[in-house]
């Protein structure tokens, strides 16, 4: 997998100064994309242990809330299994940083059947804390809502989720 970006103190995607990570690689190609040049898979820089090891150490900051992952596309099969082993890191080496995910996927086709899902989706959206679904539409754009680009995106409490077998908004 390929990282287009890092962002180290990030407040606009989550809760609180996040570290985020900018992943390479998106097939929905959304017209009004705000970080196009992502969607090539080949973009920006190999994500390896290096990566890994600075991301760490970054999220380790007592000022840092968590972890977010951002795109791209974190949800393309590929994507998701060079994520999982990442984020079980972070679960373990950071502990009480959430961890956040933004996928042009809904909830509904990473647990149900569709081109994303893959023999990890389970286990990486398990380690989730936040998971904003649903592809941009250039036509629902709207800058007043927080933590979307579109109306149509929702904020899910994905451990809740998980729990009740049904969407749960993130309160936040």
């Amino acid at each position: 997998m390929n990282y287009a970006t890092i962002k180290i103190c990030d407040i606009a995607n989550g809760v609180g100064v996040r570290t985020s990570l900018f992943v390479s690689g998106c097939t929905h190609h959304c017209p009004g994309c705000f970080n196009a040049e992502a969607q090539d898979f080949q973009y920006g820089k190999p994500f390896d242990k290096k990566t890994e090891d600075f991301l760490i150490s970054e999220l380790q900051k007592s000022y840092v809330s968590g972890l977010t992952l951002l795109g791209g596309e974190p949800f393309e099969p590929e994507n998701q299994r060079a994520l999982l082993p990442f984020v079980r890191r972070v679960r373990e080496l950071c502990p009480g940083k959430t961890v956040w995910a933004f996928s042009g996927y809904t909830w509904e086709e990473l647990t149900g059947v569709s081109r994303a899902r893959c023999e990890v989706t389970d286990q990486l959206l398990s380690l989730l804390d936040v998971l904003v679904d649903g592809e941009f539409v250039e036509s629902l754009k709207d800058i007043s809502l927080r933590f979307r680009g579109s109306a149509n995106q929702r904020i899910i409490d994905v451990p809740a989720s998980v729990r009740t077998g049904e969407i749960v908004l993130w309160k936040g």
